[in-house]
């Protein structure tokens, strides 16, 4: 009896003390966003990649012809979504809304190949990038099939083949489709577009949204030379 006793007793302890355990460790969603805002804007003060960053409203960057000046290091931030973007190269060519204008169409397809690098701000490295010196890029590169709906002005996208599909799957994060309202989708042979964004959970990856973590892009968008 006095066995079967000390043996509850020890269960309880070892119960009490992974609760408290887990009480302590453990973060509330609200107390995660609140970590995730502050290490935006420490990443906004102080980063490697591009130094500290200037951000603008949007009704600065609309005025600004939708541009960023980026010897200002001005990165524009979305009130809708809190995403921050510069805008390092425009590029060439029409941008989605202007081919579905030009065809007539309700929607518009097209692949988009990507270079990116993608770094984890909380963790403080770089968890993913398809940018590597390769002779023949379009067969190491991202791909994407995009498709721009006219009526309700919006962006749909899947991963077709490259680093982010092997790591995430085939969904493309919102921050990922928040540029193409803004460049131009450039020919493999031309200047192709190039941006760099701050993205918060709610609108990154499936991993990023479960564990309410931000990430930093430089992203290229161009399509491939047959389109």
């Amino acid at each position: 009896m006095k066995k079967l006793l000390y043996l509850v007793l020890a269960m309880c302890i070892v119960s009490t003390s992974i609760f408290i355990a887990s009480c302590k460790d453990g973060e509330t969603y609200a107390e995660r966003k609140k970590k995730e805002e502050r290490s935006i804007n420490h990443f906004l003060q102080d980063n490697d990649f591009v130094g500290k960053i200037n951000p603008i409203t949007e009704e600065q960057f609309y005025a600004q012809d939708s541009t960023t000046d980026v010897s200002k290091n001005e990165f524009v931030r979305f009130n809708k979504d809190g995403i921050y973007m510069q805008i390092v190269r425009k590029g060439e060519g029409p941008t989605m809304v202007e081919l579905a204008k030009a065809q007539k169409d309700s929607t518009v397809t097209r692949p988009i190949l990507c270079k990116f690098l993608e770094y984890d701000i909380q963790g403080g490295d770089t968890t993913n990038t398809n940018m590597t010196i390769y002779k023949d890029m379009t067969s190491k590169i991202d791909k994407m099939m995009c498709t721009y709906d006219h009526y309700s002005r919006s962006y749909t996208a899947s991963f077709t083949e490259g680093e982010m599909k092997s790591a995430y799957g085939s969904v493309v994060p919102a921050g990922w489709l928040k540029p193409l309202d803004f460049i131009r989708l450039t020919k493999t042979d031309g200047e192709e577009a190039k941006v760099r964004l701050i993205v918060p959970h709610s609108s990154g990856t499936s991993n990023a949204s479960g564990h309410v973590q931000p990430f930093y892009y430089e992203i290229s968008y161009m399509i491939p030379p047959n389109y």
